[in-house]
């Protein structure tokens, strides 16, 4: 029973992620044409390879390894939130926008927290 909770727990975090790159796609589409290679390019970058991160925990059985890519999908969403921050500070987005995109990752930093959590058990 614990194994069929694991992995529909780790089908969430994946739906939620999909939910942040879905959102994040739409946004950045309103991006100023000067951001287009630079911040756009980076917030779209840093979305696959955490994705990437992502499904690679999935699929990995070591703990040590799985907490490597888990680990690594946190920094990734750490640094989406700086971006964000900063597409909000030059304005590219609104308050309401920053709000949502802002909640999407804390949910998956929420979920992903747990997973690690439990990743550190023995």
């Amino acid at each position: 029973m614990e194994n069929k909770n694991k992995s529909n727990s780790n089908l969430l975090i994946y739906q939620k992620y999909l939910e942040l790159i879905y959102y994040s796609n739409d946004i950045v589409r309103k991006y100023p044409k000067s951001e287009k290679f630079a911040l756009v390019n980076e917030i779209k970058s840093i979305l696959y390879t955490g994705l990437k991160n992502l499904m690679y925990a999935v699929k990995l059985y070591s703990k040590s390894e799985k907490l490597k890519y888990l680990n690594e999908l946190d920094i990734n969403l750490n640094i989406l939130k700086v971006h964000i921050r900063l597409s909000y500070k030059y304005k590219y987005i609104t308050m309401k926008n920053y709000q949502t995109w802002s909640n999407l990752i804390t949910d998956i930093c929420n979920m992903l927290g747990g997973w690690i959590t439990s990743c550190l058990k023995k």
